[in-house]
């Protein structure tokens, strides 16, 4: 029990930005590890805002403007993390000629022009789902995308090689196949909780194919994973599923 709630704990501190004590999370194994629960800690997010989204309904303000502050609180209280990795993804991916190139690209702070593009794409597609989610319908969607969004990450951490020896990805830690199996499970069972047991396995269909094919891109582009590519993949499966749910319930 000690161990699961110091993964709980080693999560809460990466995922989020809330003063989480986390005893021995510096550890490569113990952060590997911890990503069994990265799909609980991704619904606790998704939770969050869809309360908040919701309570700013409640008092009257407009669903487009409620979606917009609910996704700036979201960046908030994840530090933008995801958002981060989408951007340098699309700089490297799209700027680069070659993969050496495009891994120095991405290593760039600096957020370029193909980083941009996808980062007002992505909000846009997601102010424009979650706004026209019903009320009924927005805290469940909200908990179902961030858990299985986080829910990926396990598998592409075990399917690709490390594009390069010294990123955040290979620090980290690699988890090994029954961690992907626990962090995948706990999604799943998450999403059917949440969602109607139909719209459940749709999400899920959703994120896993978002997961194939940034795997897929990412081993064409350079090789491999990258922490950025992990959270560039958590993205694009929370807007694909955000995309999905608001065309059946919206």
């Amino acid at each position: 029990m000690n161990q699961w709630l110091d993964d709980l704990r080693t999560a809460t501190a990466f995922l989020t930005r809330l003063p989480m004590p986390h005893p021995d999370g510096a550890r490569p194994e113990s952060f590997a590890r911890a990503q069994r629960l990265f799909p609980l800690v991704g619904a606790a997010i998704g939770a969050a805002i869809g309360l908040f989204c919701l309570l700013l309904r409640t008092i009257g303000v407009p669903d487009l403007a409620a979606a917009a502050l609910a996704l700036g609180g979201s960046a908030l209280l994840t530090g933008a993390l995801h958002e981060d990795g989408l951007a340098d993804v699309a700089d490297g991916f799209g700027g680069g000629r070659d993969p050496a190139a495009k891994l120095e690209i991405m290593r760039d702070s600096r957020l370029g022009t193909y980083g941009a593009l996808a980062l007002v794409v992505s909000f846009a597609t997601k102010l424009a789902a979650l706004a026209s989610l019903p009320n009924d319908m927005v805290v469940q969607s909200l908990i179902a995308a961030h858990a299985l969004g986080r829910g990926m990450l396990p598998w592409i951490a075990i399917s690709l090689p490390y594009a390069r020896k010294d990123g955040l990805a290979a620090n980290a830690g690699r988890p090994d196949g029954t961690i992907a199996v626990v962090a995948a499970g706990i999604a799943l069972v998450i999403t059917i909780l949440a969602l109607p047991f139909s719209s459940a396995l749709l999400a899920a269909i959703a994120a896993g194919a978002s997961a194939l094919v940034m795997a897929q891109l990412a081993r064409r582009q350079i090789g491999g994973q990258t922490g950025d590519v992990l959270g560039g993949t958590e993205q694009v499966a929370e807007t694909a599923i955000l995309v999905l749910l608001a065309a059946r319930f919206g």
